[in-house]
């Protein structure tokens, strides 16, 4: 089931036991971060942050492009910097929506290793998962280019997806 609204709390589910939200710092991720926390909150639930990275992903997260050219390329990377970073960009992020991270629901942040839209699915794997995703408008080529993960937790999560618009600038 695919959901937008402008009012989260409403989302048709009444049985919410974790809200699975994808961070960014873009204006739609914020839009879905605040959404998240307020049906959360509404619904007594609790609230998982997840900011996945990989390389080699786009800032927001598309899919992972495999170019034929340079096809035996290997990265080596350890994450410990990724992972510290991605936590204060949650961090930063909950600073923007909210003023500091939330107390009043229970939180965890998550900060794997992953496709974002793989990740999202993976964690809310859950009776009583919901996934909160943030959107925005973008030229069809970049969308086609890099993927979208609204539209991707929207096809393939085995539990509710609200997909949150930007707000209009």
């Amino acid at each position: 089931m695919t959901a937008t609204s402008a009012d989260p709390v409403t989302l048709g589910a009444t049985d919410i036991k974790r809200v699975v939200v994808g961070v960014d710092n873009s204006p739609g991720g914020l839009a879905a971060l605040a959404a998240a926390s307020a049906l959360a909150r509404a619904h007594d639930a609790e609230l998982v942050a997840v900011r996945a990275w990989a390389l080699g992903l786009p800032r927001h997260g598309g899919r992972r492009m495999r170019h034929l050219r340079h096809p035996h390329v290997i990265l080596s990377f350890s994450g410990s910097e990724q992972n510290v970073a991605s936590s204060v960009l949650v961090r930063q992020a909950f600073g923007t929506v909210a003023g500091g991270v939330p107390v009043d629901v229970p939180l965890s942040i998550q900060t794997p290793e992953a496709d974002p839209a793989l990740a999202l699915i993976d964690i809310a794997r859950r009776p009583g998962d919901v996934i909160v995703v943030g959107t925005r408008s973008g030229h069809p080529v970049r969308r086609l280019i890099h993927g979208s993960v609204s539209r991707y937790c929207s096809r393939h999560a085995r539990c509710p997806v609200l997909v949150v618009p930007a707000p209009a600038a």
